[in-house]
Formats: structure tokens, sequence, C-alpha cells
């Protein structure tokens, strides 16, 4: 079974695709459950539940994932995608960067990565097995001045999964990161972006292409990153 933490209609529901054709029970968790139907929907065959939950909320983060080994069994996988920008803490151009507004994102990115660990690690070490999958940002390893304070923070979670997958390594259990650089076609981000003037528009991803390297992530278990990088100027 699969976690999908933080599904939306763009890369977290072609990660639940992916895994549920190769026979995962699926778990969806959002925000909301405005589109819980139409996810549903889309994954005709695969076993799906869904979940409404705030993911940055440690306790609710913790009785989601009771629920969820409730309904469906013990996790063997979970991808985390954190909150996006146009939802969490806003970007702010790092000159003009206090100590808050850095901050900010490392509660909405990083610190819910601690606490999902926290939470599914303990037993799939006990197990000898399990997926820890998470999304992050090209701006956590190429300088990208337009992304501000997000940088610091996915730079952040880029080490952190680096280096969990580098601990974890002996005990059976993978950790990878799936490195962005682009807008994710279908996905709120996308949305959002493309129906405002921005001054510059950036390459688009097939979250399809994305969740098939998800897969082989997962199945391979060798390498931690795979970067999808389709921003020109880096």
């Amino acid at each position: 079974m699969i976690a999908v933490l933080g599904v939306g209609p763009g890369l977290g529901l072609s990660i639940a695709s992916r895994f549920g054709r190769e026979g995962f029970t699926t778990a969806l968790v959002s925000r909301t459950a405005t589109r819980h139907d139409a996810y549903r929907g889309a994954l005709p065959g695969i076993t799906t539940h869904t979940y409404t939950a705030d993911v940055t909320d440690e306790a609710q983060l913790r009785d989601v994932l009771v629920r969820i080994t409730a309904d469906a069994g013990e996790i063997d996988a979970v991808y985390f995608g954190p909150a996006d920008a146009t939802a969490g803490p806003g970007i702010t151009p790092l000159p003009e960067a206090g100590p808050d507004d850095l901050r900010a994102p490392f509660e909405a990115f990083l610190l819910p990565a601690a606490n999902l660990v926290k939470s599914v690690l303990p037993g799939m070490i006990e197990r000898g097995s399990g997926t820890l999958l998470f999304a992050g940002g090209l701006s956590g390893k190429h300088p990208m001045p337009m992304l501000g304070t997000l940088a610091p923070a996915s730079a952040a979670l880029r080490m952190y999964v680096l280096t969990l997958h580098a601990a974890l390594r002996e005990k059976g259990v993978y950790a990878g990161t799936l490195t962005i650089g682009g807008l994710i076609e279908r996905g709120d981000i996308h949305r959002v972006f493309t129906s405002q003037d921005h001054g510059f528009t950036p390459g688009t991803l097939n979250p399809d292409d994305i969740a098939d390297q998800a897969w082989s992530l997962h199945v391979e278990r060798d390498e931690a990153e795979a970067e999808f990088n389709a921003m020109a100027a880096v």
C-alpha cells in the first residue's frame, strides 16, 4: 500500500496511478475532500482510500496515518509532496527576507517530512522493507533567485532525503527525492502560474513521466535522486 500525502491533480495523482497499476492499494491525503470523488474516478480498477488532513500539522498527520493503517494495512511506501508556494508561505526575495520569512518554508516543507518519517520509519525498519519518496525543488540544488525563501528549505529537504538514503541503505528501507524544476502539467501550481503574468515562462513537465521514474527508483533502489529540469536558464 502507498500513502500519497499532499495529493493533487498533477504529480500526486500520477504517482497513485503508477503504483496502483503495479498492484498497490492507494491512500490519498489532501487538505479538503472537494476533489476526492474525481481522484477515485481517475483511478479505475485501483483500490483507493481518500482522507482529509493538513499534513503540515503534526497531530493531523499522525492521526491520518493511523486511519490509513487501520483501513488498508501496513504502509509499504509513502510519497510526500510538500505544500506548494501558492498555498503555503509564499515567496520573499532573499535580500528582503528576515528569519521569520526563512522559517515559514521550513515549517511547511521540512518539518512535516521529518514528522512523516518519525511516524512510518520504525515500522519499516522492523519489517526490513519500505520506500520513502519526496518531491523537492530544483532551487535546492541550483541557485534560483526568483524562488527566494523557498530555496533554503528546498536545499534542506533535499539533503535530508539524501542523508536518509545513505543511513538506511543497510536496513532494507529506501529513501529518494524527485528534484523538480518546471511546472507540472495538470497540477495546481501550473494552473495558477499560467493564469498570471510573471514575466517569464518556465518549461513544463509531464507528471506521468515523473511517476514512471519514481517507480523505477522504488524498484531499483540504488540512486537517491532523480532530477527533472525544464528550466532553460539552469
